[in-house]
């Protein structure tokens, strides 16, 4: 089963839900600003990422600014960061088959399908 980690205030995120019902694509939402993931669910979705921890947190964010931009933090530290503020995770995230890729790009989320 897809699942896509999601947040309903965000357009990208609302446009692939969309792309992924017209896809006919069963999927879970994991509404992740509500069901916080654990520091254990961020390392297994890093891994299934590929990702470094700073790679997958949404600098731009007023919370990172203020509280973590500048600073030098180990990766354990900026994977608590977004468990503290799951803001801060990028998004959406689709998992499929131990693998995920941020969906901002649906070329590149329809090729993940495939």
């Amino acid at each position: 089963m897809i699942q896509i980690y999601h947040n309903p205030r965000c357009g990208k995120s609302r446009t692939c839900l969309a792309f992924m019902d017209q896809a006919n694509q069963e999927y879970e939402i994991i509404p992740y600003l509500t069901e916080t993931p654990t520091f254990g669910d961020l390392k297994v979705l890093l891994q299934k990422l590929d990702l470094e921890p700073l790679q997958l947190v949404r600098t731009k964010e007023k919370i990172w600014i203020e509280n973590y931009k500048g600073k030098t933090l180990s990766n354990d530290e900026i994977i608590q960061s977004m468990v503290d503020n799951p803001i801060l995770i990028e998004r959406p995230i689709v998992i499929k088959d131990g693998k995920a890729i941020i969906g901002r790009d649906l070329d590149l989320v329809a090729s993940f399908l495939d």
